[in-house]
């Protein structure tokens, strides 16, 4: 199980898109975060000690690639948000947002259609 803090998923983010060096990641964080290469260095370092990239060298750069999918990262990352919060609950999650007038008549209609989908399989 990988656990990304926001920063890591900022970077994860780009590496999904494409495979990526430290310069490259700098100057595309770098308007966002402010983040100079010894914060990328950083944490590249820590994301491969948890599994989450690695790397291949690329002449003179390591091109830095993810292990781990998107779909795979957000899975764990919605089960534990909704365990922590909710208890586990998806009906306490929904009802919340309900009670908070969060969603609207498009997204109703987007969930009805997922339970819909799902009633079907």
């Amino acid at each position: 199980m990988v656990n990304l803090s926001d920063g890591e998923w900022k970077i994860m983010n780009k590496l999904w898109e494409k495979d990526s060096t430290i310069t490259e990641l700098t100057s595309a964080l770098q308007g966002e975060t402010g983040w100079d290469k010894h914060i990328i260095i950083t944490m590249l370092n820590r994301m491969e000690k948890k599994a989450a990239i690695s790397h291949k060298e690329g002449g003179r750069a390591k091109i830095f690639y993810p292990l781990v999918s998107r779909e795979e990262v957000s899975m764990q990352e919605t089960r534990g948000f909704l365990q922590k919060v909710y208890r586990g609950s998806v009906g306490m999650m929904v009802n919340a947002m309900v009670q908070d007038q969060a969603l609207s008549k498009e997204e109703i209609q987007e969930l009805y259609d997922i339970l819909e989908q799902a009633k079907k399989k």
